[in-house]
């Protein structure tokens, strides 16, 4: 789950859900800017599934008693979290083969450098996993793979960029994550920090953009009243709340 507090609420962005809008910018990306083209489906396919692990546990949201909000995808319990993510790894390859090894680099990259053993094991357990894949995929051509991964990685930002950052945010009071612009780099930007800031309340610019056209999107999600968590609890709350929609336009 992706979270927001505001004042009297918790917006919350079901992973699955945002990573639609994720695959909304790998589709509409510049064919002159996709290295590996002949691999698009796959891509753009592995962009759509790289959070389904998270329908599962989304479909009932746990209560951080610590931070006394809704656990999200960044301080949701290790353990049962590392067994979500291989979960839905092992889904995506009766999808597709090459989405399935994206999807195990993008996860892998986030326990290479881990400490607890479970996420040490994780890693291993991905890596061997990338070395069968790479083989029996015949791949070589590491740039190309590199690009389509990064191409991922920025989809994936640009879609929490908007759950993030609420519409019309300033850049001084952006997340931390994004207001020193994304972390993925590209040579049709010349290898230079992309930023992206909000103009208006439904209009996101990007320093440099990849894609085809104006990039409209529509984000559901639930604004979840913290009043109503405490009389029924947070799944309860969750599921009666209604669903409702961001549009925003990427110029």
């Amino acid at each position: 789950m992706i979270i927001h507090e505001r004042e009297n609420e918790f917006v919350m962005v079901a992973q699955h859900d945002h990573a639609g809008v994720s695959r909304d910018a790998a589709q509409n990306w510049r064919d002159d800017y996709f290295l590996g083209i002949e691999r698009i489906y796959s891509v753009v396919l592995a962009v759509r599934e790289h959070d389904r692990c998270w329908i599962e546990p989304d479909e009932e949201p746990l209560w951080n008693e610590q931070t006394q909000q809704p656990y999200s995808f960044m301080d949701y319990p290790g353990r049962p979290k590392l067994a979500f993510y291989t979960k839905g790894i092992d889904e995506i390859v009766q999808m597709d083969p090459y989405a399935r090894l994206l999807c195990s680099l993008h996860y892998a990259s986030f326990l290479k450098d881990a400490t607890s053993t479970i996420g040490k094991n994780f890693w291993v357990a991905e890596k061997q996993r990338q070395q069968k894949l790479l083989k029996e995929l015949e791949i070589d051509n590491d740039k190309v793979l590199s690009f389509q991964l990064n191409l991922l990685k920025f989809c994936d930002n640009l879609s929490l960029y908007i759950c993030l950052n609420a519409p019309g945010t300033p850049k001084s009071q952006e997340h931390y994550f994004y207001r020193n612009g994304f972390p993925q780099k590209f040579s049709f930007a010349n290898d230079q920090t992309i930023l992206a800031e909000w103009l208006d309340q439904h209009t996101v610019s990007l320093s440099v953009s990849p894609f085809k056209n104006k990039l409209h999107v529509r984000l559901p999600y639930k604004a979840v009243d913290k009043e109503l968590i405490k009389e029924i609890g947070l799944t309860a709350a969750y599921q009666d709340s209604s669903v409702c929609w961001r549009e925003v336009t990427f110029v």
